[in-house]
């Protein structure tokens, strides 16, 4: 009998989670900062999607053609039934890597990878990399995410151990969750004996607490696979040549930022190593990279100073953040860093209003600060990176999509009405997906019902709660009456209406 899931973890689903990197909207900013031109995107895949949340959010919040695929039927039958529902151009298959390939399929301009590359076979790979040789246009970006070394040199070991215990201790027919348990339980007693591997690795101990506290969901698909394959940079340099890719850069904004991730001695290691490939190999060791997300590109072409200059002056943004909770503070490789408020707070001052301003604007608004131009930039980029302020797309495209994104952003809040899986929402202005959790949803499902005042909006989502039984738990306690839940809902969406509101408008989900 074949073995469909090729070693995969199949018996459990994948996480509902949405990826940002995988939004094509966020190549330019990343590609400009690189000095590359970015290219246009009318067609884009994605590889592996999951439970297909990124994949739906950003057909429907764009007006790109989208395909995909996910070898595991009830995830791709979810994904499609998401599709169907926004009535966006998106085709998504329930086939395994080779079987998709052979399909009939547009040339992409965009694919994307998330997850995928390190828990699949050689194989697979091979037939990965074929897939992108023949189907990413000349042009056309891939991103792709994989575990790295040296950062994950240390566990693999360890996470070699709880997978032999898994299958060979772990009790057949009792299930992932079951046997996940087990390994934990196992290699928690091994650490109480103080193995030397453990005393000559003394971070594994706190690894392994982490995940102790982490879904099993996460956990079975992130360590349990038969195919578990960290890799260095150039290794992957290799892989990828024979679809004649070329590295561009990191679609991690922050990575760009050297000051708040290598030391003044690293950075000048650094630039006497002329050969762009080899560096990035290095600059692995020197952050201990356990997880890289990078843009590769078939046929890279660089910007003149005056070309990226004028392309970087035309890319629109708004604020996706509550100014009075937007701390001064960004966590690189080398711990926290302070941020020069003389630079950062005039920018994030006027872009509170939540208006769409290109960088020609904000420069314009902020030239009293005395901000130089290259210091406006890496602000920007810096406020990207931790999702205070968010690229957004052209009015002609937010038009188009608000119809697709209205329609999966009804059908994601009826899901919320009876749980708490999918917590995203689509935006047509940045073209993907914004955080929303269960009650916010909810909350923004009565306003569409015509409720306004935050007492309104807490007794909506109560009367959800009550024809369920169901009570909100704070703190590991549940709520016992109705006058304490509604209580605790009336302070959560007078904070909504005041902090995440105005932003939802601004995003057009509202």
């Amino acid at each position: 009998m074949t073995d469909w899931t090729s070693g995969y973890v199949a018996d459990i689903g994948y996480t509902f989670g949405y990826y940002h990197e995988l939004n094509p909207q966020r190549v330019k900013l990343a590609f400009l900062n690189a000095g590359l031109v970015a290219p246009e995107f009318g067609t884009a895949c994605e590889l592996g999607f999951g439970q297909g949340l990124s994949a739906n959010m950003h057909a429907a919040a764009s007006v790109r053609s989208w395909h995909g695929t996910d070898f595991n039927p009830s995830q791709a039958d979810f994904a499609r039934e998401l599709a169907t529902v926004s009535g966006a151009n998106a085709h998504l298959y329930d086939e395994a890597f080779d079987e998709f390939a052979k399909r009939d399929l547009p040339e992409f301009d965009y694919i994307g990878l998330h997850g995928i590359w390190s828990w699949v076979s050689d194989e697979n790979r091979a037939v990965i990399v074929d897939f992108i040789r023949k189907k990413l246009k000349v042009g056309g970006v891939l991103y792709i995410s994989y575990n790295t070394l040296p950062g994950w040199g240390t566990f693999a070991p360890m996470r070699h151990l709880m997978t032999e215990h898994a299958e060979i201790i772990g009790a057949g027919g009792v299930g992932i969750v079951s046997r996940i348990d087990g390994s934990l339980d196992f290699t928690e007693k091994l650490l109480a004996t103080n193995p030397l591997f453990v005393r000559a690795n003394p971070l594994i101990a706190d690894k392994i607490n982490k995940m102790k506290d982490q879904n099993r969901h996460y956990l079975a698909h992130e360590y349990f696979n038969r195919d578990w394959h960290p890799m260095h940079f150039a290794t992957m340099a290799k892989w990828l040549e024979p679809a004649k890719l070329t590295y561009a850069c990191s679609a991690e904004y922050l990575d760009s930022v050297d000051a708040v991730n290598l030391t003044p001695e690293q950075q000048a290691f650094l630039k006497d190593i002329h050969d762009p490939m080899f560096k990035q190999t290095v600059r692995d060791f020197m952050v201990n990279q356990q997880f890289r997300k990078d843009y590769w590109i078939k046929g890279a072409r660089r910007l003149t100073p005056l070309e990226q200059a004028l392309s970087l002056r035309e890319q629109r943004f708004l604020m996706t953040a509550y100014r009075p909770d937007v701390t001064l503070k960004i966590t690189g490789s080398l711990g926290e860093a302070t941020l020069t408020e003389k630079v950062y707070a005039p920018v994030l001052d006027l872009m509170s209003d939540h208006k769409i301003r290109s960088i020609a604007q904000i420069e314009q608004a902020v030239k009293d600060a005395g901000i130089a131009f290259v210091d406006l930039f890496q602000t920007i980029l810096v406020l990207c990176s931790n999702g205070t302020l968010s690229a957004a797309q052209d009015d002609t495209a937010t038009t188009k999509a608000k119809k697709h994104t209205d329609k999966l952003n009804t059908y994601l809040m009826l899901k919320a009405r009876s749980h708490n899986d999918i917590n995203f929402l689509a935006s047509p202005v940045t073209g993907g997906g914004i955080a929303a959790g269960r009650f916010q949803q909810l909350f923004v499902m009565a306003i569409q019902q015509g409720k306004k005042k935050p007492e309104d909006l807490a007794l909506f989502v109560e009367q959800i709660l009550a024809s369920q039984a169901q009570k909100i738990v704070k703190e590991g306690k549940p709520f016992e009456t109705t006058e304490q839940q509604l209580v605790e809902l009336t302070s959560q969406a007078t904070e909504f209406s005041s902090k995440q509101l105005p932003i939802m408008k601004a995003l057009q989900i509202v």
